[in-house]
C-alpha cells in the first residue's frame, strides 16, 4: 500500500509541474515569400520563427532563423491581429525587433522581451487597443491565440516585407491525458486493495 501512496505522489507532482506550465505559451511560423501579400514576392529566402509567451511574467521569448533573402534585412516584428490573407500593422517589435539583425542576407535572432514596456508595442497598436500597455498586451494576446499575428522580416528590395509567417499554436503536450488515466487507474486499485 506504501508504494502504491509513493506512486500516487509522484504523479500528482509531475500534475503540477504541467497544470504550472500552462502559463507557457508557444507559437511557431514558416517564414517565405509566399506568405507576403503587400505586394507578393518571389524572394526565395525562408526562416523559422518560435515564440513563446510567459503570460505570468508577460514576456515573450523570440527566436528566429532567416535565410536566402534576395535583399538585405532592415526590419524585423511582429504584426497583428489579420488573417494570413490580410495585413496588420506592427504589433511587437516598434520600430524593429531590439537587437535584430540588419543589413545581412541571413541571421538568426533570440530575445526575450518584457511586454510590458509601452515602447515595445506599435504606437497604433496601442492607441487602437484602448491606449495602454494593459490594452495592447491584451489584444496582443488574444491575437496570438486567434491565429491572427505573424512574424515579417523586411528588406532593402521588398520594404513591406519579403518572407512572412503566420504564428501559429503549438499544441500542448499529449502526455496529461495518459497521466489523469495513470491516476485514475491507481485510485482505483487503491480502493480495491482497503476493501479486502
Amino acid at each position: 500500500m506504501r508504494n502504491l501512496e509513493v506512486v500516487a505522489g509522484s504523479i500528482v507532482a509531475v500534475l503540477l509541474a504541467t497544470a504550472s506550465d500552462a502559463a507557457t505559451l508557444v507559437y511557431t511560423a514558416t517564414l517565405n515569400s509566399a506568405a507576403e501579400n503587400n505586394p507578393a514576392n518571389t524572394s526565395p529566402g525562408t526562416g523559422t520563427a518560435t515564440v513563446t509567451l510567459d503570460t505570468v511574467l508577460q514576456t515573450l521569448q523570440v527566436n528566429a532563423s532567416f535565410g536566402g533573402l534576395q535583399g538585405t534585412s532592415t526590419a524585423a516584428h511582429l504584426h497583428c491581429c489579420s488573417l494570413p490573407s490580410g495585413n496588420a500593422g506592427v504589433a511587437v517589435g516598434s520600430p524593429i525587433l531590439p537587437g535584430f539583425p540588419l543589413g545581412v542576407p541571413q541571421g538568426s535572432y533570440s530575445q526575450s522581451l518584457d511586454l510590458t514596456q509601452v515602447a515595445l508595442y506599435g504606437a497604433q497598436f496601442v492607441a487602437n487597443n484602448g491606449g495602454t500597455v494593459d490594452g495592447a498586451y491584451a489584444a496582443f494576446v488574444a491575437g496570438l491565440d486567434g491565429g491572427l499575428a505573424y512574424f515579417n522580416i523586411h528588406s532593402n528590395l521588398f520594404s513591406a516585407g519579403e518572407i512572412r509567417g503566420q504564428l501559429t499554436a503549438v499544441p500542448l503536450p499529449t502526455t496529461l491525458p495518459l497521466v489523469l488515466t495513470a491516476v485514475a487507474a491507481l485510485g482505483l486499485r487503491a480502493g480495491r486493495l482497503r476493501r479486502r
